[in-house]
Parts: C-alpha cells; sequence; structure tokens
C-alpha cells in the first residue's frame, strides 16, 4: 500500500500545517476547519497528518481504542487484550454516511445467525482518541451536524435504539475542509472548531512549479522521494512529542490572560471560547518553539486561525475576517 504524501513536503499552505500541528501537540483545541479553492491541499494534508502522528498505546480488541483493558466497554466482544501500538486513528466521516453508520447500531448479523442482541461500533467508536475528518464539511446534513455538536461537547457517543443502550467515550480532534463557493458552515459547528485557516491557489509560477515537480516525483519516483522527506516527517514528530511533554510546564503569564481577553472583547466577539482557544493555541506554538514562558508573539502568531472564524458581520466593515483580527491585534498588542 502506498504510503500518504509526506507533511513536510507540502509545499506553502504554512498556516495550515501549522494549525494541524498546534491541534496534535493540544488535542483540546477542538479542530481545524480548512476553507478555501479546490486542488489547494486540503485533504493531501490531512491524509499526511495521519502518517505524521505519534502512535498511540492501545488494547489490542477494543473498539474504541481504550489506552488500558480496563477502560474497554462492556458491549465490546471478549477478545485479545494486550496493549499494542497503532497508528493514530484518522477517520473519514462520507456525506452520505446515514447515522447508524457514524454512531453505531444494532449488529444485523449476529441478531439473525445468533439470535444475540450485539452492537456495531460506528465511525465516532474508530475515531475515539484520533482525528475524525469531513471533507466538505459545509454540505453536510443538519441532522449530522446536531449528532456531531452533542458528541463534541460531551465527549461521548450515546446510542439508545432497537433495544440498545450503549454509551462509550468519543474524544476526537474534528477536521473539516470545504469550498465557501458551495455553501456556507452552520454557526453552531463553526464555533466548535478550534482553529480555522484559508487555503488558496499559489500565484507565483515558482510555487505552482514546485508543487507540480514533487507531486510527479511522488507519483513517478515513490522510493526515492520517501526516502528523502521520511527524515524531515520524523524531526517533525519527534518535535510534537518534545512540545506535548512541555506544555504541561509552560508558564503563562497573568498579562498574557489579560492580553487575552482583551483582543476578544476589542473583536467583540460571542462568549468565553475566543479567549480560551486563543490561550491554548499560544501554549502549543510556545511549546513547540521551546519557550519557557507564552509571550504576546504567540498570541500574534495564532490569533488569526482562532478567531477569524467567531467574529461578527459588520456590514459596515469591508474588510475580510482575517483583516480585522490583525487590524485589533495591532492596535491591542503593539
Amino acid at each position: 500500500m502506498r504510503q500518504p504524501f509526506p507533511f513536510s513536503a507540502i509545499v506553502g499552505q504554512d498556516e495550515m500545517k501549522e494549525a494541524m500541528i498546534l491541534t496534535a501537540i493540544d488535542q483540546g483545541l477542538g479542530g481545524v476547519l480548512v476553507f478555501g479553492d479546490r486542488g489547494t491541499g486540503k485533504s493531501t494534508a490531512v491524509r499526511a497528518l495521519a502518517a505524521l502522528l505519534p502512535e498511540i498505546r492501545a488494547v489490542a480488541g477494543c473498539p474504541v481504542n481504550s489506552a488500558r483493558p480496563e477502560d474497554v466497554p462492556d458491549w465490546a466482544a471478549p477478545g485479545d487484550r494486550r496493549i499494542v501500538v497503532r497508528p493514530t486513528p484518522v477517520v473519514d466521516l462520507p456525506l452520505g454516511a446515514t447515522e447508524d453508520r457514524v454512531t453505531g447500531a444494532l449488529d444485523i448479523e449476529r441478531a439473525l445467525t445468533r439470535g444475540e442482541k450485539a452492537f456495531e461500533p460506528g465511525l465516532l467508536a474508530r475515531a475515539n482518541r484520533g482525528y475524525l475528518y469531513i471533507d466538505e464539511v459545509n454540505l453536510l446534513e443538519d441532522h449530522l451536524v446536531d449528532l456531531l455538536l452533542d458528541v463534541a461537547q460531551s465527549g461521548e457517543n450515546v446510542v439508545e435504539r432497537e433495544g440498545l443502550s450503549i454509551r462509550h467515550p468519543a474524544r476526537f480532534v474534528l477536521v473539516g475542509s470545504g469550498n465557501p463557493e458551495e455553501g456556507e458552515l452552520r454557526p453552531q459547528l463553526l464555533d466548535r472548531f478550534g482553529l480555522s485557516v484559508e487555503v488558496a491557489s499559489p500565484r507565483d509560477v515558482a510555487t505552482r512549479v514546485e508543487v507540480v515537480r514533487r507531486r510527479d516525483a511522488y507519483e513517478n519516483d515513490h522510493d526515492a522521494f520517501m526516502r528523502k522527506w521520511r527524515r524531515k516527517d520524523a524531526a517533525l514528530r519527534n518535535a510534537i512529542l518534545a512540545a506535548r511533554a512541555a506544555l504541561p510546564g509552560l508558564k503563562t503569564p497573568n498579562t498574557v490572560l489579560h492580553d487575552c481577553a482583551a483582543v476578544c472583547i476589542a473583536l467583540g466577539s460571542d462568549g468565553l471560547r475566543g479567549e480560551l482557544t486563543l490561550l491554548r493555541a499560544a501554549r502549543a506554538r510556545a511549546a513547540f518553539e521551546g519557550a519557557e514562558a507564552v509571550g504576546r508573539g504567540h498570541l500574534r502568531a495564532v490569533a488569526p486561525m482562532a478567531l477569524r472564524h467567531r467574529l461578527r458581520r459588520d456590514p459596515l466593515d469591508e474588510a475580510g475576517s482575517t483583516a480585522r483580527v490583525a487590524r485589533v491585534v495591532a492596535e491591542v498588542l503593539p
């Protein structure tokens, strides 16, 4: 099976790559929303991220990737309970998926052949402790959006139908991509994404040529191309692991908390999710850079991706959300 395109080999799209790295460092950030033109590497980046992420320790026979044998759900079939190392799960949620496919349902085969009432886990079970990826997330059916909102809020999937009453952990990083020309995202789901990035097709010849060159090498000289970039991906993976380890000991001065609040008030963002996400993203960036404490520079760097999708629309302000965030950050955090 051919390996995914290396994450380090993606040309440009620096903000998108940084957002994904930050969620790998702190999975509590709440995921990434990537909006932009077709053919700008959105899906490629998610596939590459799956190969880049550090492996997890999980129970071999557990359908929800439990870290300990005692955490395996009661409804799970008996089986191997050894602790194994496996890739971080990255699960695709297709647009046409039914609710049963997403949440899980009665195992019809076992019901018919053995007369047993058993639970067949869905995509949310497989995504636990990993990533759930939705391409064209803005086209997702409303009832699935509501379902994902409930699960993302609680970290638990509850299935009560056909005589079943099942609960299992469903903590995952939500990654969505889409083209804004094909429809807007519901505000309730938009607010659940921790970070939002915008991607566009490169406008200079040199960058486009480099994209084509690397993709051609990946397709036609795969082994040599992977050898060239595998070392850089490994170095990035080690940096993510080091940042995870450093995150709990990172210092957060009170001045940084005041800066987070001041920026969000100036932007008029609703609720406190903006401050919390801005702080977590800044902490993750500081840990990735090897800093001992969070500073204003870290806040400035992550403010656009943490806040641009939380702004109220202002019909009198023709500037885009990114420009509005940049303007306020420059005024509040000189």
